[in-house]
């Protein structure tokens, strides 16, 4: 599917089909088309959509019809009405569309154009089975192009490449954990660096105990899967202080000797989405040639029950000199994240943003809408609302209060792993907070965002929106 931007009036396109938007409770300023509407007895609803054939005036074959309920229309139902056309362009077997431009509340045309070929390109990635390629045939659309008064190309191609680091991120969770190993993830990591020209260093285990990453260690050692700390680095900035972004990157967690149930254990190959969502927010810059310097630092293990795992009791010293008490081999994710924070310190960041699939407790305090995000720095955390909110990927904050950190208190260590039932999120991040003292920072939970379980299972390619908008907006 190819994107452009054209200056042509839609019902001048005399392509396959033309996109019509219609206000409910106006009459459309096109009579014709309102005929077409009160024949069909069609009613406007928000993202409601009607297939008409051709159309007096308009050169296209077929018109959509698409409704956006009443006016004005808020940027999140503009995403509902781009869905529900991107559904209906699919089942009707659209090849190539016309899209008007159209009154969104609070957006400018940049906006629309981004968020339109990003979101439509989203949509139309489809989960593919192992070991069958997709066929010719079954990408039936190939053309979208965008009304535009200016010149939009830019910003379009910007909504791709969001798009694309999204698709990246989708694939790399979706993929089965016997594929999507440690080693793999490293193997895509240095194929970003070769696309883009990216600098890039892996440590394997022995270099990590080199720099006394401990903690990491304990997590990867109950696995025949080495472990691996991933660093990419875009650069172009000059000497401006990059922007870290670290991704939680567990490919399996079977939760170690603290076993998780059996129903649903499958979904934890998902436990690798922040290291995923990295590597796609890095895909989607790198491919927009932004002016901005920035690294992703990924930690990435296995977290398998062996003879050799890590128990419950277990001390370990962190790469910060830290000593850890693990209450719970389920509670990994800090675990290896706390030594990469430390050593993110060695790029001297301008801030740091750490996204983990880290706590069940984020679900039951946010649910799928939100992330959960947490930081030292309140500018860096308002920072993030507001990237989240013109991405439509958003986050809400919680507390980091000592009350909270007080929770980790342990007889035998600095700090245990876990701060019992209570407030789950906050006091993880709590844990982490001790690791980020030296920079700006911020730790955003995305085990209720980054997949869908069920029928529907599969990856969002949550947060790369969010990441890839708050780093154009330092731009």
């Amino acid at each position: 599917m190819e994107f452009f931007v054209t200056h042509q009036a839609v019902d001048h396109y005399s392509g396959d089909c033309s996109v019509a938007f219609v206000l409910k409770g106006k009459s459309n300023e096109n009579r014709i088309i309102q005929n077409y509407l009160d024949l069909h007895r069609f009613e406007p609803k928000l993202a409601s959509t009607l297939m008409l054939g051709k159309v007096e005036g308009y050169k296209s074959k077929r018109v959509l019809v698409v409704g956006l309920g009443e006016s004005p229309l808020s940027q999140k139902n503009y995403m509902k009405v781009l869905k529900s056309l991107s559904s209906a362009m699919s089942e009707l077997k659209v090849k190539n569309v016309v899209i008007p431009s159209i009154d969104v509340e609070d957006a400018d045309e940049a906006w629309l154009q981004i968020t339109t070929a990003r979101i439509l390109k989203n949509e139309s990635y489809k989960i593919q089975k192992v070991g069958v390629k997709e066929k010719a045939s079954d990408i039936v659309l190939e053309a979208v192009n965008i009304y535009s008064q200016n010149n939009g190309a830019s910003e379009i191609q910007k909504g791709v490449a969001i798009a694309n680091g999204m698709a990246l991120a989708r694939e790399l969770g979706d993929l089965p954990p016997n594929i999507c190993t440690p080693s793999y993830i490293a193997e895509k990591a240095m194929s970003l660096a070769d696309t883009y020209n990216l600098e890039c260093e892996i440590l394997e285990e022995s270099d990590m105990e080199s720099l006394g990453m401990n903690s990491l260690l304990s997590v990867s050692k109950g696995s025949s899967e080495p472990g691996k700390l991933i660093s990419l680095s875009y650069s172009n900035a000059g000497n401006e202080a990059p922007i870290v972004l670290v991704g939680k990157g567990v490919t399996f967690d079977s939760g170690g000797i603290s076993l998780k149930p059996g129903q649903g254990m499958d979904e934890m190959k998902y436990d690798m989405c922040g290291a995923a969502s990295v590597l796609g927010a890095m895909s989607a810059i790198a491919e927009m040639n932004l002016q901005v310097n920035l690294t992703v630092v990924v930690p990435t293990v296995e977290n398998m029950p062996a003879h050799n795992a890590s128990k419950p009791g277990d001390v370990v010293k962190s790469m910060s000199g830290q000593t850890i008490e693990i209450l719970n081999t389920d509670a990994e994710g800090r675990l290896i994240l706390c030594d990469a924070l430390t050593y993110c310190e060695k790029f001297k960041p301008k801030a740091v943003i750490d996204i983990a699939t880290l706590t069940g407790a984020v679900i039951i305090a946010l649910g799928k809408h939100h992330s959960g995000v947490m930081s030292n720095d309140q500018k860096l955390a308002d920072a993030l609302k507001s990237s989240g909110l013109s991405s439509l990927d958003t986050v809400w904050q919680l507390p980091l209060d000592e009350e909270y950190d007080d929770l980790l208190k342990s007889n035998f260590a600095d700090m245990a792993n876990i701060g019992g039932r209570e407030a789950g999120t906050v006091t993880a991040a709590c844990f982490l907070a001790r690791y980020a003292k030296n920079y700006s920072w911020a730790h955003i939970d995305i085990a209720g965002t980054a997949w869908l379980g069920g029928s529907k299972k599969g990856a969002t390619g949550r947060p790369v929106p969010l990441l890839t908008q708050y780093i154009m907006d330092q731009v």
